[in-house]
């Protein structure tokens, strides 16, 4: 179905088209209409960072900012879905157009600036939801906060997801916030991620359960960073990181008519770089912190191919606008295939 509809889309401005599609899948959902848009995968069950998902496919943030689809999005077949990036107050984000389509490239560009309606609005959405699968919440700062006072957004997030959550990201990648990228320096990272992980321990007390804490780095990152990453989340213990975000090097789209539009490339451009960065960081962590691959995985071979560079999950954002939720199923079919292949069944 999604390739009849998608020429019509790619016809309207990009986030119009966005806004759209999130509303036809819930008309679809909410009619029962949701075998007509796609056929849910068998499920693959797989285990990471304590927790247990049906199967290793996921969607990433920013798809749905506010939780305010999480209903239509889980009949699509996801092992698990990411929401936000949510802020404390709600933000407009940039000014549009802010999301462009570079069709030849199958790639994204975007500059939305964590546009959102508040965590407060959020959490209402997921209290109202009746999704019951594996929920990350992804929690950032707001534009005008300075990086010195930047945890405690941080904080003020956490505190309020936690209950909701079924684990919570850490997105200090994002490059459409100016500065956010300068808290993934160490010394910066080191007081920043134990701050975080003290309330996420008196949280986990709190509430009788404890819930796992990811962070999502950039891939435009150096060698040198990225030991040092490495080293902050060993020793402080994170679940998990999440590999990678979109990117700032435009020199594989710049001869497209949007290539030189500011903001972060997502899609085919990215998977090369973000799937280094899932196979260097596997080999500085070994099995001590998880790694969730996501970028440019446009077919279940991408998907396959991060999780033998060593991700324990993957996510999809940009392969969802140009392949639609087939390739869901598609990618949970091909890490099946090579999974059984490997085993000998």
């Amino acid at each position: 179905m999604y390739d009849w509809i998608r020429p019509l889309l790619f016809k309207m401005d990009a986030e119009t088209a966005h806004g759209l599609t999130l509303y036809g899948l819930g008309v679809a959902h909410r009619s029962n209409l949701g075998s007509f848009v796609v056929r849910e995968p068998d499920d693959l069950p797989t285990t990471a960072f304590g927790l247990h998902f049906p199967n290793p496919v996921g969607l990433a943030a920013g798809l749905d900012k506010n939780a305010s689809h999480l209903d239509a999005l889980g009949s699509l077949g996801f092992g698990f879905i990411e929401v936000g990036t949510v802020t404390p107050r709600p933000q407009a984000g940039n000014e549009r157009p802010r999301l462009f389509r570079l069709p030849e490239y199958e790639a994204i560009i975007n500059r939305m600036g964590f546009n959102n309606d508040g965590v407060d609005a959020l959490v209402r959405n997921v209290e109202q939801s009746r999704y019951e699968g594996v929920l990350g919440i992804n929690i950032g700062k707001n534009k005008d906060t300075p990086n010195d006072k930047a945890v405690d957004d941080y904080l003020f997030c956490l505190e309020r997801v936690y209950a909701r959550a079924s684990y919570i990201t850490v997105n200090i990648s994002s490059p459409n916030t100016k500065g956010l990228r300068d808290l993934q320096e160490e010394v910066t990272l080191r007081r920043f991620i134990e701050t975080l992980r003290e309330a996420q321990e008196r949280l986990g007390s709190q509430h009788g359960a404890r819930k796992p804490m990811l962070l999502k780095i950039a891939p435009d990152l150096t060698e040198a960073e990225l030991d040092s990453i490495a080293e902050v989340l060993i020793a402080a213990s994170v679940d998990g990181v999440i590999c990678t975000n979109t990117t700032i090097d435009h020199s594989s789209v710049v001869d497209d008519p949007h290539g030189h539009e500011t903001g972060g490339v997502s899609g085919k451009p990215l998977f090369l770089r973000s799937t280094e960065v899932v196979r260097g960081m596997k080999q500085r962590l070994g099995d001590r912190v998880g790694i969730v691959g996501v970028g440019g995985i446009l077919e279940g071979d991408d998907a396959a191919e991060k999780m033998e560079a060593g991700a324990s999950l993957v996510q999809i954002y940009s392969g969802l606008i140009y392949r639609g939720p087939s390739l869901i199923g598609e990618c949970v079919n091909e890490i099946r295939r090579r999974q059984d292949h490997r085993d000998g069944r």
